[in-house]
């Protein structure tokens, strides 16, 4: 009895050592697997930040961009508001060209009889409001006068004459016209040349000559 008491005990001592190795190989594979799970878990976490970094610089980057269209779209509108109110009168000002040369034609006239003088006085009391109306809207008179040097930014040659010096007002034949700082009119006179051809003699036209040219030929 006591033999095989000794026996059992043998080989229980036999199995103690292998079942405690295979727990310590379970409990070491065990931490591993966590460890891996932790860390894929953890790189899994990583790339899902860096995505929604990804995305938020993307729509940041969205964002500030339709802002910047939009300031610049607003901008762009209140500019073209600004230049539609600040030109609003100058199709309704076109419209008084005809009426304007008109009352400067007739006022050219002398007054050869008194009824014909008290028309003339008339016409110019009616012309310098008109004018003062306008002038309160922006508008400004090009009216160079006999002897004063071509412009051709605000005025157009419909004629060239000969005379004693080159690019000089000889006529006015039409006055010109600003609007605020833009040029609506340009004035129609007739320029001076010491020299001039047959063909500068025609009426200048933007399709037949060079404005500036045909004024500032040789000597």
């Amino acid at each position: 009895m006591e033999e095989k008491l000794k026996k059992k005990i043998e080989i229980e001592e036999e199995i103690e050592p292998t079942n405690t190795q295979s727990s310590k190989e379970e409990t070491k594979k065990s931490k591993e697997s966590e460890r891996r799970s932790t860390k894929n878990k953890l790189q899994a976490k990583d790339e899902e930040i860096a995505k929604l970094k990804a995305d938020v610089s993307h729509w940041k980057n969205e964002y500030f961009k339709a802002f910047a269209d939009t300031q610049n779209l607003r901008k762009g509108l209140e500019k073209d508001f600004k230049e539609a109110f600040k030109y609003r009168t100058e199709g309704f000002i076109h419209e008084l060209f005809p009426i304007l040369d008109a009352f400067y034609y007739a006022l050219q006239n002398e007054a050869n009889s008194p009824e014909l003088k008290n028309y003339l006085v008339g016409f110019q009391y009616v012309y310098q409001n008109l004018l003062a109306i306008l002038e309160k809207e922006g508008v400004k008179e090009i009216a160079p006068k006999a002897g004063d040097e071509f412009d051709f930014k605000t005025m157009h040659a419909v004629e060239i004459k000969k005379g004693e010096e080159d690019n000089k007002i000889v006529q006015l034949l039409l006055k010109g016209y600003f609007l605020k700082d833009r040029l609506i009119r340009p004035a129609n006179v007739i320029v001076s040349k010491i020299k001039v051809d047959e063909e500068e003699v025609q009426e200048e036209t933007p399709e037949n000559t060079n404005l500036e040219k045909g004024i500032k030929g040789d000597a």
